[in-house]
């Protein structure tokens, strides 16, 4: 097929510009909108002069992951979409737009910006922005995508964020979302195992600016990263649908104060926020009950916080155990996470659960020996239903299983 009367975005020599002709377009919108089946795709020849099967795999595949990731890509056209692996390390939308509400002022420099969806985002909330990426072909891909989308306020640099800032006299806020060394092993990992290397850099990053934001992995020890940074502020522990998704750390120059964990759980109907102090929690004391009335289980972005006592003590519930972060109540209160009216409480014991006659369920373990799937094998017990099954750990230290269905009010 060959090209009419089409508008040329201006790209560079790294991309393809015939891939934004509107006969182009029509077929990658077209296609990405059902299932795709990529390998057949790439093996197929293309229907485009001057456009490789590979090429058109790429932006099909690209836009068909972005639907729910990244929605305003997904509608605009025109996006040039990068390689998979570019797509899978790239903040989604929802997150990027949490990240944008915590920084403000004239100037901020995302020395690793990637895609630069979280850069799109700053630039609502920040007068300049700068999005400095090493890969010379995704630095060229952001910058088209900001001009289509109109973030006319984000200069991109291609090369080292840090000899970019090095040449910069100050700014509001310093971004940066670090990369895992490839000979980094292990799923724990520190910042020091990251490129750039933040702890190394502190000093110069703060001398450029009061005010740093770093994005991680949850897999990231938060005891290791607060020692590693020195003058954290504040970690945001961030949840899309009950499952972590990123640590953001909050670096504010000289500070020395106690550090602000926030948790947040964003949900299709909202947030669920939770806050408290990092010495306050080491310092608190648990209060222990046995199963009353009702049961709570903390989110995901509260598990991984570790602010077991803060939320009991901000709640006023008690814990089942020290280790097993379930708590209890006479009352119901609005919790952030899941919440049961308790049934019956069984002891763990073989004659017990059969004689309960519960044949179907959704099991939970905590601070137990035992996996769902052994439990489900040895007790046949199958997946769903309305009742819910917590095999846990009481004050006794005995091992029990806590009857429990969702409350209708």
């Amino acid at each position: 097929m060959t090209f009419k009367n089409d508008k040329l975005y201006l790209l560079d020599f790294i991309l393809n510009p015939k891939i934004l002709h509107s006969e182009v377009q029509d077929y990658v919108f077209e296609t990405s909108e059902g299932p795709v089946d990529i390998t057949k795709l790439i093996l197929s020849r293309s229907s485009f002069e001057g456009i490789s099967s590979k090429e058109l795999a790429q932006q099909i595949n690209g836009r068909n992951k972005a639907k729910t990731k990244l929605p305003l890509w997904y509608q605009t056209r025109d996006i040039y979409y990068p390689p998979t692996i570019n797509l899978e390390q790239t903040s989604s939308e929802v997150t990027a737009k949490y990240k944008s509400e915590l920084v403000s002022g004239d100037f901020l420099i995302d020395i690793t910006g990637g895609l630069g969806i979280d850069d799109y985002y700053f630039s609502k909330k920040v007068s300049r922005v700068i999005h400095c990426e090493l890969n010379a072909e995704l630095s060229e891909i952001a910058n088209h995508n900001f001009q289509v989308l109109g973030a006319t306020n984000i200069q991109t640099e291609t090369g080292d964020g840090l000899v970019t800032l090095e040449n910069l006299t100050k700014v509001d806020w310093i971004y940066i979302d670090p990369s895992r060394r490839h000979d980094s092993k292990g799923k724990v990992f520190f910042l020091e195992d990251c490129l750039p290397d933040v702890p190394t850099h502190l000093d110069f990053l703060l001398s450029k600016s009061d005010h740093i934001l770093i994005k991680t992995s949850p897999l990231l020890d938060i005891n290791a990263g607060i020692k590693s940074l020195r003058f954290v502020k504040e970690i945001h522990v961030v949840a899309v649908q009950n499952e972590v998704k990123e640590l953001l750390w909050v670096i504010e120059k000289d500070h020395t104060n106690d550090i602000a964990i926030k948790t947040i759980n964003l949900t299709k109907d909202g947030r669920q926020e939770f806050s408290f102090l990092y010495e306050e929690e080491k310092t608190s004391i648990p209060t222990i009950s046995a199963p009353k009335k009702y049961l709570y289980e903390p989110n995901a972005a509260i598990m991984k916080s570790g602010g077991f006592l803060s939320i009991s003590k901000s709640f006023k519930i008690e814990k089942l155990h020290n280790h097993s972060h379930l708590y209890t109540s006479d009352t119901w209160i609005e919790f952030p996470g899941r919440s049961f009216e308790i049934l019956q409480i069984i002891p763990y014991q073989k004659k017990n659960i059969k004689k309960a006659n519960i044949t179907k369920a959704n099991i939970t373990t905590r601070n137990f020996p035992e996996t769902v799937s052994g439990i489900r094998k040895k007790f046949k017990i199958k997946d769903g239903g309305d009742t819910y099954l917590f095999f846990t750990t009481n004050s006794d230290n005995e091992k029990i299983v806590i009857v429990c269905n969702k409350p209708s009010y």
